[in-house]
């Protein structure tokens, strides 16, 4: 399957996510934040996808991800994020990322999205899933 790099900061979810998705046969590295995805990414990792909160300290998914389209063009690029403002900045990047999950997600949910973004589904072929944390949907 893929290698996955999941940058999160709260313990639990990034547990959770790494459990999930290893479970769906993939390997993951888990890390806490931008900087130490960087750090992960430039001891030469491969990584097939990029998972990333978009709020986290020293470095946030955002600037990660701007770094890591430039310098990894090959690995794909999935955005988390629970606030809606933080979702709206993330569109400025909607040629470097695939998508962005709103928290919080199902299982099923961020699985999901994983597979679509390997599988490099565009947007257009794909429900979008921006605003369903905060409906409740």
């Amino acid at each position: 399957m893929a290698r996955i790099l999941v940058a999160e900061d709260e313990v639990s979810l990034r547990e959770f996510v790494e459990r999930a998705l290893a479970h769906n046969g993939h390997e993951v590295v888990s890390v806490r934040d931008g900087a130490e995805a960087l750090h992960a990414l430039q001891d030469g990792d491969h990584f097939d996808l990029l998972l990333t909160d978009i709020v986290m300290p020293v470095m946030d998914g955002i600037a990660l991800s701007l770094k890591v389209a430039k310098d990894h063009p090959d690995t794909k690029i999935l955005l988390m994020s629970g606030y809606a403002a933080e979702r709206q900045r993330a569109h400025n990047l909607d040629d470097l990322i695939h998508d962005v999950i709103a928290k919080p997600f199902t299982l099923d949910e961020i699985c999901e999205k994983v597979e679509e973004a390997l599988k490099g589904k565009n947007a257009e072929e794909r429900p979008s899933t921006l605003d369903r944390g905060l409906t409740g949907a």
